[in-house]
């Protein structure tokens, strides 16, 4: 200040961030780990009950639109299973429908109780995320849990129903393909009959390997939780690798248009739900503008029942044109999904335990 013009006039106090609107909360007002990344308002108090939550599903909060985008797609798709499964609309056309406990038809008990699982746990997540740390953090780890065994029910789908009708898995297909391709002659039989036997075992053990990854996610030491989980959550992608490559080696195009197309679409809607996951657009350009409708999770959800979608709809074509041919087992289908929810329990109890998770969640 300039000497003898008298003492300096106090700073004026910053202004206030305005208030949450219907009684909710700002980002400053909520403990650290409950803030969402450029998600400024719209937190929920924290309730008593479960009733409590309840009652928020109607008011425009933060995760209001996160539930409602996995509830409807629920709701749908039980609707759909149960049409395929009770009322026997998987069969073929002229053809009476298979029993609902036929042997065919355990892959697609198995693959619906995976879609409608993550759905509903998803939604349960999300409706108590405002509940104590602990609480909130098992809903979470379950909902990783959830995905993997999902995505292994996906995979023994794939296998009963998918698989058998690939060329690429034909061994008087694929010899002379890589005899002319590669100039070697190669009996591919045995390497098919191993990739056959260890498909699922290896889709088990790599389910429970993401799940013990996500739940690390959580811990304050992981720097990208994230990138981390959408990496982990797309590794079970590749076990529909082969229809990919039926794609490019053996004209899938021309013998099966329609499983092609919506190969290409599921997987076009799931790497738009890993880029919003990811990116954290729109909120990161335009933070507190789209708290409660439009941000990035809310579109994770919408991509990602597209894809599920996309999913069940050449699963069931698949399944009526495999009737006559597969013959699943029970340990092989229910026993497999039965010991996968075991040690998917068992991973979830192991990090409620011994963690004290505050990492934001995807």
């Amino acid at each position: 200040r300039v000497l003898g013009a008298g003492p300096a006039p106090a700073p004026a106090p910053a202004p206030a961030p305005a208030p949450a609107p219907g009684g909710l909360l700002r980002w400053d007002e909520v403990p650290p780990d409950f803030v969402e990344c450029f998600i400024l308002s719209g937190y929920r108090r924290r309730p008593d009950s479960l009733r409590q939550c309840l009652a928020t599903l109607l008011q425009p909060t933060n995760e209001t639109l996160n539930f409602w985008t996995h509830f409807v797609p629920l709701l749908l798709f039980l609707a759909r299973f149960a049409r395929l499964l009770l009322l026997g609309g998987g069969g073929r056309p002229g053809q009476p429908p298979p029993r609902a406990l036929a042997p065919a038809l355990l892959p697609l008990w198995c693959y619906a109780s995976g879609v409608l699982l993550t759905l509903a746990v998803s939604c349960a997540a999300h409706l108590c995320s405002c509940l104590a740390p602990r609480r909130r953090a098992a809903l979470f780890y379950l909902d990783y849990a959830s995905i993997s065994y999902y995505g292994f029910a996906s995979t023994l789908a794939y296998h009963h129903y998918l698989l058998p009708g690939l060329r690429l898995l034909d061994a008087a297909a694929l010899d002379p393909l890589v005899q002319a391709r590669l100039g070697w002659r190669v009996d591919c039989a045995r390497l098919l009959a191993a990739y056959r036997a260890l498909v699922l075992p290896v889709g088990f053990a790599l389910a429970v390997a993401c799940t013990v990854a996500c739940c690390r996610s959580r811990s304050a030491r992981c720097a990208h939780p994230f990138a981390l989980r959408t990496f982990v959550f797309a590794l079970p992608l590749s076990m529909a690798c082969p229809i990919a490559l039926e794609g490019l080696l053996f004209d899938l195009r021309l013998r099966d248009p329609a499983l092609l197309a919506r190969f290409v679409r599921r997987y076009l809607w799931l790497g738009l739900a890993a880029f919003f996951n990811v990116s954290k657009l729109p909120e990161r350009a335009w933070p507190g503008r789209f708290d409660i409708v439009g941000h990035s999770h809310q579109l994770f959800h919408v991509f990602t029942a597209l894809g599920i979608y996309e999913q069940v709809c050449y699963v069931e074509d698949a399944l009526g044109r495999s009737l006559d041919t597969a013959a699943p087992t029970l340990p092989g289908t229910v026993g497999y999904m039965a010991l996968l929810a075991l040690c998917l329990g068992l991973v979830v109890r192991r990090f409620l335990a011994g963690s004290d998770p505050v990492a934001k969640r995807d």
